[in-house]
């Protein structure tokens, strides 16, 4: 491996205008196949299996007209302050809005509130009900134009009108904040390599490779279904692997020049050594977002293999690009431990402070005198942190999760003054009567037993289609949708059809985005420990070859479980609870997340390794070498705790970038991404990755020796580099490997 790719980073060194061009010209296809593609809204969602998912195909065999899938509006009514909507002025307006709602060419029908019993109690509130022929995601500008343009002139005539429903889906916004992030990467880089040119290089290449990942991403968006958080979160990963393994290669490279080689020669043992540990980074990443299909809800495999084909581009973006800049640099990057000078380089002052041991150098010091005591409080202090994960309540954002200036969360909270804070997530049951000889009996006894369960406050009477064969019925919890009383009122309706199963021959489904949330939040509790054990052991596996070891591999997975944890009990205090929801923009405090649990566990695992690779690697690259193990970890950290610190806190940075989005969906992962990061960069890697080492000692690096035998030699630390000059390869080699 490290030979392959030394002899990689030299020719992308010297080809390095084919290198540039190549790059630029992939860029180029994919910008302009995301310029000429259609565009695509948010991507449909089904979860296979799931009672929810069976009920909704059943509705689109047996109600071929209903457009099950179709978007729906919501357009709510209140009428000023000490009058009511059924009288006079307001009514006619209330009836000409509904009139011009039902002009529309995609639209399907449009329920007045007057005939349909759509008015509160007081006669304040209404709403008209508007379905359309396609998905939101479907749905013309046009039509959304319309309903907004209708609402306005509504508004105009005295009243308040709001529009909730899926016809006004919009596009994430991420705000400034995504922005600042890059900038603190920028500052970061160029603090760490004192130079402006050799910080803008890792800066460039990630711009790079998301520009080409994302492009891609919104070039196949409508053609395989992709919604615009796929895109985000593509975006949101491949910035934040692209600059760290960029880093991770320019700090290496100028570490060679430091030692005095020749800069073809340091770039190939850049890509050879550090660019080894990248390819397995990248390859953890890619395994746990891939992992993600085992769950088997497709928008999640989407996002998932997305951001995997993104983390891919940055690793070879990495190995070939970095080179080829640095080709272009020539004498004007710095070896290390000098800086340009115009960030103060060749200063008497620098070079006798550069002389003394680091701060990494200092640290693992510390760490090693004292393991014991920094093992303990590292792992009380994030134990103390997952604290609140013990209170981990799931769900899926809704429009009562969106931020107080959207017209959805205003419907949202309008019908919940006016028919009950239950109403906003009605149940659908539908009752499957075509193998029954009384098929209006069963549905009767079916409504019976509802009516009859607690927490009840409203049953529609049964909407049968053409062949009498299926009904459906709509049933209005006395809870909110996300609240733990509507989800037992699910189950008790689907036990009540249990035994409906059991007496008669029909079957009762419950669906509806209530009963699909819940079915969700299961699907995911139930796919976490198989996709722990899938991504973990696959990982596991592919670290006890690059470490040949196989305590350090099981202590990196232990050390990941602790971030994590911790990780998700600061979600839960933030989003949750309320901790500092003020400061992280929270205007709404919920369930967290359905998906955040086990797409944390993918993320921050692959990124976690990452650290894990870059830092262990060095150690044991020290090891190998003849160092013992207390020097072995000291040197590791001279080498890379610098760089390691710089890559965290610009993952932070870039995570930290998405917490202003208006999708509540990205914000959560945006914060539990940045504080995972932070926990367990500084937390795990930093100090109890050095302290179990140090406690270890040669014991951490022990192996069977049938194990040994059988076990590829990957050569991570770059032992086959050991007395490799220039000299060694020559065009005819680079032109094999070229054709290979």
């Amino acid at each position: 491996m490290a030979t392959f790719l030394y002899k990689v980073g030299r020719l992308a060194f010297r080809r390095r205008h084919y290198v540039a061009l190549l790059w630029i010209a992939l860029l180029t296809l994919a910008g302009v196949g995301a310029a000429s593609a259609p565009t695509a809204g948010a991507s449909s969602f089904s979860v296979p299996g799931t009672e929810a998912q069976k009920a909704f195909d059943l509705l689109e065999q047996r109600f071929p007209g209903m457009s099950a899938d179709g978007a729906t509006a919501r357009v709510v009514f209140k009428a000023p302050a000490g009058e009511k909507l059924d009288t006079g002025a307001n009514k006619a307006t209330v009836e000409k809005t509904v009139k011009d709602l039902g002009d529309g060419s995609e639209v399907v029908s449009v329920a007045d509130p007057f005939k349909g019993k759509a008015v509160s109690k007081d006669g304040t509130i209404a709403y008209a009900s508007v379905k359309y022929k396609v998905s939101g995601m479907e749905l013309k500008d046009a039509s959304k134009d319309a309903l907004t343009e209708t609402a306005d002139q509504a508004r105009k005539a005295g009243l308040t009108v709001e529009v909730g429903g899926d016809a006004l889906t919009a596009t994430p916004e991420t705000g400034s904040t995504e922005i600042i992030g890059i900038a603190i990467a920028a500052v970061v880089l160029v603090i760490t390599f004192g130079s402006l040119l050799a910080a803008g290089f890792p800066l460039l290449t990630a711009l790079i490779g998301v520009g080409i990942g994302v492009s891609t991403i919104t070039a196949l968006a409508s053609a395989l279904d992709l919604g615009t958080t796929t895109s985000t979160l593509a975006m949101m990963i491949g910035l934040a692997v692209g600059i760290d393994y960029a880093l991770f290669i320019v700090s290496r490279y100028r570490g060679e020049l430091a030692e005095g080689r020749e800069r073809e020669e340091a770039a190939g043992r850049a890509v050879g050594t550090a660019g080894s540990a990248v390819v397995f980074a990248g390859l953890t990443v890619v395994i746990a977002l891939v992992g993600l299909a085992v769950v088997n809800i497709p928008m999640l495999t989407k996002m998932g293999v997305a951001a995997a084909g993104t983390v891919a581009i940055a690793v070879l973006i990495a190995l070939t690009m970095i080179p080829a800049l640095l080709g272009y640099a020539g004498k004007k990057i710095k070896p290390a431990g000098q800086k340009s000078k115009l960030l103060g380089g060749g200063r008497a002052k620098a070079a006798e402070k550069s002389a003394r041991p680091n701060m990494g150098t200092r640290w693992a010091s510390f760490v090693v005198r004292r393991p014991l005591a920094v093992l303990l409080l590292g792992v009380i202090g994030l134990g103390a942190a997952a604290i609140p994960a013990a209170s981990l309540e799931l769900g899926l954002p809704d429009d009562g999760s969106q931020p107080t200036s959207t017209t959805q969360r205003r419907a949202y909270d309008l019908l919940s003054e006016g028919f009950g804070p239950g109403f906003n997530g009605p149940l659908m049951v539908v009752v499957d009567a075509k193998d029954s000889k009384t098929p209006k009996a069963d549905v009767t006894t079916v409504t019976d037993k509802i009516k009859a369960l607690k927490d009840v406050t409203t049953v529609t009477p049964a909407n049968f289609n053409k062949d009498g064969d299926t009904a459906t019925i709509t049933v209005v919890p006395d809870s909110k949708p996300s609240s733990v009383t509507t989800e037992d009122l699910v189950h008790g309706i689907r036990d009540a059809g249990a035994q409906v199963k059991t007496d008669t021959d029909s079957s009762v489904l419950v669906t509806g985005t209530t009963a699909m949330n819940i079915d969700v939040s299961q699907k995911l509790n139930d796919a976490l420990i198989p996709y722990l054990i899938l991504v973990v052991g696959l990982a596991f596996l592919l670290l006890i070859v690059v470490f040949r070891s196989i305590l350090v591999p099981l202590k990196a997975a232990l050390g990941f479980l602790l971030s994590v944890m911790a990780a998700l009990g600061a979600v839960v205090a933030v989003f949750q609870w309320g901790w500092l929801s003020g400061l992280m923009g929270v205007e709404e405090t919920g369930p967290v997340m359905s998906m955040m649990p086990i797409f944390m566990v993918g993320v921050v695992f692959g990124l976690a390794m990452d650290y894990e690779v870059f830092l262990v690697t060095r150690i044991r690259e020290a090891h190998v070498h003849g160092e013992k193990p207390s020097q072995s970890i000291v040197t590791g950290f001279r080498h890379s705790a610098r760089v390691v610190t710089a890559a965290a806190v610009i993952m932070i940075a870039v995570f930290s970038g998405f917490i202003s989005s208006s999708e509540s969906m990205i914000k959560m992962i945006g914060f539990g991404l940045a504080i995972a990061v932070f926990f367990d960069a500084f937390v795990v890697r930093m100090a109890i990755v050095p302290a179990v080492l140090a406690l270890l000692g040669k014991r951490a690096w022990w192996l069977p020796k049938w194990l040994n035998r059988i076990l590829p030699n990957v050569d991570v630390e770059g032992e086959g580099l050991r007395g490799l000059d220039s000299k060694d390869s020559d065009p005819d080699e680079d032109r094999e490997l070229v054709r290979a």
